[in-house]
């Protein structure tokens, strides 16, 4: 929205800086970043008031959970939501396609995870929403959205899939495209919701994966990058650095209150929230396989469900000791922060080897 100020520039003064995608990424942090401080606090007052016994917490997971975490309000993702929606209507371009298309799944994936949160909250139980309504709405929103990219993405990409490390690999998928794209949005919003089990577990990873997919938007968005990097240029996608340095900065806000011991939960607003902005950002920079390298840890969570109920399901016989795999390393009798702090690492790791995808061809 304050983009248009820069028509008031005449080529020079102060509104000149607002013609910048970086100038305006920066402002787009620290507003949300703002944002979530000031509105920190009497959200979770008001959660407090309104969710007398908090989340309700699964009786068969680990019992520290009962002592340590009963009574914590959830719904905290209202909070990097209304940071990251406000300040990307603010600094982002409004006529930006990708913008709508990356703001609108996670607005529609965040009012899913908020209907699933109120229902636990409301009936004192952990059931919420049918998983195979949650899973259904998902799949109609990635489905639109997939849709939508095929329509705004150049013709030469529309319905291609980019391979990384390779100069000019492209797979033909055509329409199968669509549900390509719904697999990735939907598998990242419910991988990212396993991932959310910890304090801060979940919110830091999200953050490193949306300042990597910021750079990568921003890169494939100018043709002087793209081409001396040989990577495919798609134009107009550098506006979501702005989406995602507030992403950042409504993480960050919030990680002040969800810091161990956690004052708030992201619930799966936040959870499933994050997770489909991370898939859709993917699918509009035609990096979804690299989205399962910067993202490996959310991979590797849903990975190990799976394969824990796969398993069971035919031998009777447990893989992990708990799944998802962050309570596996509860149980072996690591320290919840050893835990946190460790997969923080991992996920930076994994970050860096995404970004190296842009250089290695």
């Amino acid at each position: 929205m304050l983009f248009w100020l820069s028509e008031l520039a005449d080529g020079g003064g102060i509104f000149n800086l607002f013609r910048y995608i970086t100038f305006r990424a920066g402002a787009a942090f620290v507003t949300a970043l703002v944002f979530g401080f000031l509105f920190g606090k009497p959200l979770i007052n008001l959660l407090r008031r309104r969710q007398r016994n908090g989340q309700p917490i699964r009786s068969d997971g680990p019992q520290s959970h009962m002592l340590t975490k009963a009574g914590t309000p959830t719904m905290g993702g209202m909070l990097i939501l209304g940071a990251l929606t406000v300040s990307t209507l603010l600094w982002a371009r409004l006529d930006n396609p990708y913008v709508w298309l990356v703001l609108g799944v996670t607005v529609a994936f965040g009012a899913i995870g908020f209907a699933d949160d109120y229902a636990k909250v409301s009936q004192g139980n952990v059931r919420g929403v049918p998983g195979r309504v949650r899973f259904a709405l998902g799949l109609a929103i990635a489905a639109v959205a997939g849709v939508a990219a095929m329509a705004i993405h150049p013709p030469a990409l529309s319905g291609q899939l980019a391979v990384p490390l390779f100069k000019e690999v492209l797979i033909n998928m055509g329409w199968f495209f669509v549900p390509f794209a719904m697999l990735v949005i939907v598998g990242s919003a419910n991988a990212v919701n396993l991932t959310d089990g910890l304090d801060g577990l979940a919110i830091m990873p999200v953050m490193i994966a949306a300042g990597t997919l910021g750079v990568i938007a921003y890169t494939v968005g100018r043709v002087d990058f793209t081409t001396y990097l040989d990577v495919h240029f798609v134009p107009g996608t550098g506006e979501l650095l702005i989406f995602c340095a507030a992403l950042f900065g409504g993480g960050l806000g919030f990680l002040w209150y969800n810091a161990p011991p956690a004052a708030v939960f992201m619930g799966d607003t936040g959870s499933l929230a994050l997770g489909g902005a991370l898939g859709a950002i993917a699918v509009a920079t035609k990096h979804e396989i690299v989205l399962a390298i910067v993202g490996g840890l959310f991979v590797v969570e849903a990975l190990s469900v799976i394969i824990q109920v796969v398993y069971f399901k035919a031998t009777g016989k447990r893989v992990f000791l708990m799944a998802p795999i962050h309570h596996h390393f509860e149980k072996k009798g690591w320290a919840e922060p050893q835990i946190v702090i460790r997969f923080w690492i991992i996920s930076l790791i994994l970050a860096m080897i995404g970004l190296a995808t842009l250089k290695v061809r």
